[in-house]
């Protein structure tokens, strides 16, 4: 039992260690929970991807990624295009008349509703609205996760090879640890962003987080290019 238990330990740590790292992941989901848009399908990506990356990783195939080089490569391209996009999305936001700017989600004609409509049109326009957000949103996450190499490397390898070191039933409980550390950091992040969001209920405050968010998605972006 002890043994079981220092091992999901160390892949709490380790999870943790890995993942806290402010990155164009964490920046999302950080942004999806101030803005409160989305934020349990964005937290179920992210966790639910990382829960699937780490049990690939502990069951082995993290050597596959070693010899996988192609592959990564275009991977690794594919997720510079997608990570200068959001980066110049987020510094156009920057130059955004402030009323764009909100941390409820938006303006009713942001929500595809029209206040001179029918009301039952009006509903139906925000259900497909909705509907179509909700898609745009979980589409971005996936892109995120799945298209950063970094993700391959650190989740799939780097704890893929830790873990296989704890033995056959250490393994699972070390996979197991650092699954509990993706749950609770995107869970944290996501919904306790809501906490700060009476803070940064200024448009001035939102445009200085886009433009840290720019920043970043260009440094990150630098990272993946040149590694």
């Amino acid at each position: 039992m002890t043994a079981v238990l220092a091992s999901a330990v160390a892949g709490l740590l380790t999870g943790f260690s890995l993942i806290v790292a402010i990155g164009a992941q964490n920046a999302l989901v950080l942004r999806q929970g101030l803005a409160r848009q989305w934020v349990g399908t964005v937290v179920v990506i992210c966790a639910g991807s990382d829960l699937a990356l780490i049990v690939a990783g502990v069951g082995g195939v993290g050597g596959l990624l070693t010899r996988a080089g192609p592959v990564l490569a275009a991977v690794r391209w594919l997720g510079v295009a997608f990570l200068l996009w959001f980066a110049a999305g987020s510094l156009r936001r920057v130059w955004r008349a402030p009323s764009s700017l909100r941390v409820d989600g938006g303006s009713p004609a942001d929500r595809g509703t029209d206040a001179g409509a029918d009301p039952g049109d009006a509903q139906a326009q925000a259900n497909g609205s909705a509907g179509s957000a909700r898609a745009v949103v979980a589409a971005r996450t996936a892109a995120f996760t799945w298209l950063n190499p970094h993700v391959y490397l650190d989740t799939v390898l780097v704890l893929g090879t830790v873990g296989g070191n704890e033995g056959t039933t250490g393994r699972w409980c070390f996979a197991a640890g650092a699954g509990l550390a993706s749950c609770l950091w995107f869970t944290g992040l996501g919904y306790g962003a809501r906490l700060a969001s009476s803070a940064l209920a200024s448009p001035r405050t939102w445009r200085v987080l886009d433009l840290v968010i720019g920043l970043t998605m260009l440094y990150v972006t630098y990272r993946v290019a040149f590694p």
